[in-house]
């Protein structure tokens, strides 16, 4: 990295240089005298052309930048010690090293940084460990050495600016890097640079890159549902392959979960999301990829290899802590020094207060996976951790993973925590999904079987496009893959429930997997399915009411040695020890997390055999006694596909009685949606038990807040018929039910839509578009929209479905949006108010100068990065108001000096700093920034 990022520099005389962010370099500002322009070569000859983009003379120092990735950057570092730092190196192109007599060269020096030597001056002073040749024509034999980077255990500390007289060219003066970092204008040209403390703890260094490796030998692999009965390469993918970039959307004040694709809620790929919130709270159903995101971070960001989205986080220390760990270990929340050894990474301790000077130092990543195992007496104690330690540490940047409903709306609000929702796997996504898993089949395979997977593979895809039911069953990643898994199995038939597709899986990972690879008892074990089943669901029973999902290999055996007495058949074939092993190697179900530390391969599965478990063994009042715990609601809702008709009756009766009981609205809420989800699973019941669930969820119209909502629209398409009629529903509560209607979507709540429609709420539903099919509800809700009312536009279909609705007169477009595609569908609509959001594919707004803008007097551009040209509004006669947001690269200076002509018009800046708005002066009062 410390060759790659050094260059020359050619401007008004020649000196060295070195990268500090991809396409910025920092050289000495006398090198570039007056010239605005340089010329830079790389290492490897290239060369570019730079521009002054900031320079200090005082200081020395100047940046320079290039539209191009020139290549890798250095780390800049801020020295925080007083002694002298020995086995530093100089890095630049001396005049006096030439090869081929005339070409200049890279040349290296070895020295020792003396940070007290010049410390009133404000210069960092290096000694080197050998003068140089004296030069026989006379010059310095380090002239052309300005500009040059000074390197410690690879980081940059600072940049030669002069070479002191009377020292015989043993020293150097140079500008540290804490200097420039100083100053607010450089620092924006740097936006990925991090300070990192290079002081009194030479030790911590040669840790930090052992413990990078750690992480990322620990978190870069990952294992794929339903690839593991292909051999090991195929079964643990490099998480480059397996991992996708799911999408999420903030949470909107006051909701559980995004509604509407407003600016401020539009879904965004998960990475982009995190980049700018330091603390987020990441709401995932089970399956959804929250671990696997947590894994991605964690490798990705200790081998400094993430994109420019998420490069902030390049270089910072990941500290995972796996919440199902500690209870497993009983332990309570991890100090500062602990953080290190909650992973249980195979690595030694840590030098003694290296934890707490990282995160002292704003270099930590925390990541705590798993809220929702810690129960709900250890609550409190965990918002407390998790609100101290940024608070005790604020440059920390923190992800925490919880599912949905396992924490209040807010519960970290007051600690700083953004809150985001991962969303359902959309239809390219699944398909994204179904070509990887697809890809990681075809590894071991032949030619033959390759054939087969891309025919396989073909289908799958088709189903999912034809089937929208289908669809719908592979929400998240670990559904995804359990069906293309199974597809694979069953040669193209798939199960039609979520509950049979969990026992199907079992079924295929518990026998058909052994019988298909032809693999007979290698441990000298054999079982059936159901005795692999009657081990494994005693085992996650024990887990569930300890409130654990990791387990020791004494606990396991603890159990075995009770369960199989009853098992004479199995029992004959080895001891507890050997069962066990045949458990862990062969189900497929174990794997191993750490030395003697296990946990099923996801908590779904140990919840779906915990649950046969409950109702086998008439455990039916014992799981009802805990449905007030959110804990066990996935275990209750499970346990109704293994009730039968006797038991059925008794799970139903016993939620709605527990609902009836209780005064708090969101738990009586979550108690009737569980009864009526476990009705909905019943081959029979009792019409009157049915009425009786009706009757209860009825009750709970209309929801009171937005977590009574989210939970009341998991319920689909079976609530639309209870909701009151618009003519009998409150003033107060009609924008809950026209919510409601929105979270459950789809053709089924398109009439129940339109109906509130004409009642007056259609501007409710004017940001709703994406919940229903497009062209129907173009056609029976949109034309009842008030025109003036903004209509929300997020897909392409939706915005060609605009030629059909000429009377709408306010848009918002969100989204990546091709220009020729807006010009083709807005050239007929005589707009008032357009809004452009998100859109990365906007390099100007010349897309204007074919529509008619004679009418268009408000404008929104938000989120549009590579906007650089703002000259077509000017062309706008009728535009009074326009608002920017967050439009160009991030901290790069915005031009508004094409819109002065446009006297009339007032500008209103949102989040970018008025020294970056170029021109801004001249605008007086008709420019706001805030």
């Amino acid at each position: 990295m410390s060759v790659a990022s050094t260059v020359l520099v050619l401007g008004e005389q020649q000196g060295s240089g070195v990268l500090v962010a991809p396409g910025v370099v920092l050289t000495s500002a006398h090198v570039m005298g007056g010239a605005h322009h340089a010329t830079v070569v790389t290492p490897r000859r290239k060369m570019f052309e730079l521009s002054v983009v900031w320079t200090d003379a005082e200081l020395d120092a100047a940046l320079l930048q290039s539209v191009p990735v020139i290549g890798p950057a250095a780390r800049p570092s801020v020295l925080a010690t007083d002694r002298p730092v020995p086995g530093c190196q100089v890095l630049g192109y001396p005049r006096i090293q030439r090869y081929d007599s005339q070409k200049p060269d890279l040349d290296q020096f070895t020295c020792t940084v003396l940070p007290l030597a010049g410390h009133l001056r404000g210069v960092l002073t290096v000694e080197l460990d050998h003068p140089p040749t004296e030069d026989a024509a006379g010059e310095s034999p380090l002239a052309g050495l300005s500009g040059a980077p000074v390197f410690s255990e690879g980081h940059l500390v600072g940049t030669v600016r002069s070479v002191p007289r009377g020292r015989g060219h043993h020293r150097l003066e140079c500008v540290p890097v804490s200097a420039v970092l100083a100053d607010d204008v450089a620092r924006m040209w740097l936006p990925h640079a991090r300070p990192l403390p290079i002081g009194d703890h030479p030790a911590d260094q040669r840790y930090e890159k052992e413990y990078a490796d750690a992480v990322a030998a620990t978190y870069r692999r990952t294992r794929v549902f339903g690839l593991d009965e292909l051999g090991k390469r195929a079964s643990e993918w490099d998480l480059d392959t397996a991992y996708i970039a799911l999408e999420a959307a903030p949470r909107e004040r006051g909701r559980t979960a995004p509604r509407a694709p407003t600016p401020g809620t539009l879904p965004r790929r998960i990475d982009e999301l995190l980049a700018d919130r330091p603390r987020a709270l990441l709401r995932g159903d089970a399956g959804a990829g929250k671990t696997t995101l947590v894994w991605w971070l964690a490798a990705h960001a200790a081998a400094g290899t993430l994109g420019p989205g998420l490069a902030p986080l390049n270089g910072l220390v990941p500290f995972v802590v796996p919440l199902r760990t500690l209870r497993a270990r009983g332990g309570g929340f991890p100090s500062p020094a602990g953080l290190p050894e909650v992973a249980g990474l195979m690595i030694d301790s840590a030098p003694e207060g290296w934890a707490g000077r990282v995160l002292a130092a704003g270099r930590a990543l925390l990541l705590v996976d798993g809220l929702d195992e810690v129960g709900a007496a250890d609550r409190d104690d965990a918002h407390h951790w998790l609100s101290g330690l940024p608070d005790r540490f604020p440059g920390t940047r923190c992800v925490v993973t919880v599912r949905p409903h396992a924490v209040a709306p807010d519960w970290l609000g007051g600690a700083g925590f953004e809150e985001l929702s991962l969303l359902p796997l959309s239809g390219p996504d699944i398909e994204a999904f179904v070509a990887a898993w697809h890809d990681a089949a075809r590894l071991d395979a032949g030619p033959a079987e390759r054939a087969d997977l891309d025919a396989l593979e073909h289908d799958l895809v088709q189903q999912f496009r034809q089937n929208r039911n289908l669809a719908e069953l592979a929400r998240t990643p670990l559904l995804c893959a359990v069906i293309c898994a199974l597809h694979r199995l069953r040669e193209g038939l798939l199960p039609e429930t979520r509950w049979e597709l969990y026992d199907s899986a079992l079924t295929m990972l518990l026998g058909a997997r052994d019988d298909r690879r032809k693999v007979d008892a290698p441990e000298g074990i054999r079982m059936s399915v159901e005795e692999h089943r009657q081990l494994l669901q005693r085992l996650a029973a024990r887990l569930v009411r300890s409130g654990q999902t990791e387990f020791t290999r004494e606990q396991a055996l603890q159990r075995l040695e009770r369960d199989l007495p009853g098992m004479p058949r199995v029992q004959t074939q080895g001891t507890p020890a050997e069962i066990l092993t045949h458990l862990i190697n062969r189900s497929g179900l174990l794997q191993e997390r750490a030395d003697d530390v296990f946990q099923f391969a996801h908590r779904t599965f140990q919840d779906f055999l915990a649950a046969k478990e409950f109702v086998e063994d008439d455990g039916l009042p014992e799981l009802l006694r805990h449905c007030p715990d959110q804990q066990w609601h996935d275990v209750l809702l499970l346990a109704a596909g293994h009730c039968g008709r006797r038991d059925m009756p008794v799970l139903v009766q016993g939620l709605l009685k527990a609902g009836s009981e209780t005064r708090k609205r969101d738990l009586k809420t979550a108690l009737y949606v569980l009864a009526a989800l476990c009705a909905q699973h019943s081959a029979w019941l009792d019409e009157g038990l049915h009425r009786r669930v009706r009757a209860a969820v009825r009750s709970v119209l209309p929801p009171r807040n937005p977590g009574q909502t989210a939970q009341l629209a998991r319920l689909g398409a079976w609530l639309l018929p209870l909701l009151p009629g618009p003519s009998d529903v409150a003033a107060d509560a009609m924008n809950s039910i026209t919510d409601l209607i929105s979270d459950i979507g789809g053709a089924a709540a398109l009439p129940y839509a339109r109906s509130y429609a004409e009642a007056g709420q259609a501007g409710r539903f004017a940001v709703c578009w994406h919940s229903f099919p497009e062209e129907d509800f173009a056609r029976q809700v949109l034309p009842l929209v008030p025109p003036d009312q903004p209509i929300a536009i997020s897909t392409v279909r939706q915005l060609r479905q605009l030629r059909e609705l000429p009377r709408l007169t306010a848009l918002m477009l969100i989204g990546d949006f091709p220009p020729e595609e807006i010009s083709a569908n807005l050239g007929g609509h005589a707009l008032t108010r357009l809004g452009l959001s998100y859109n990365a594919r906007l390099t100007t707004l010349d897309v204007f100068r074919s529509l008619d803008s004679s009418t268009l007097h408000s404008l929104l551009v938000d989120a549009c990065p590579q906007l650089t040209g703002l000259d077509a509004v000017a062309d706008l006669p009728a535009l009074r108001r326009l608002t920017l947001g967050s439009v160009g690269p991030a901290d790069r200076p915005l031009d508004l000096t094409p819109l002065l002509p446009a006297t009339e018009l007032r500008i209103h800046v949102i989040g970018i700093p008025r020294k970056l708005l170029v021109g801004a002066a001249a605008f007086g009062d008709r420019l706001t920034v805030e």
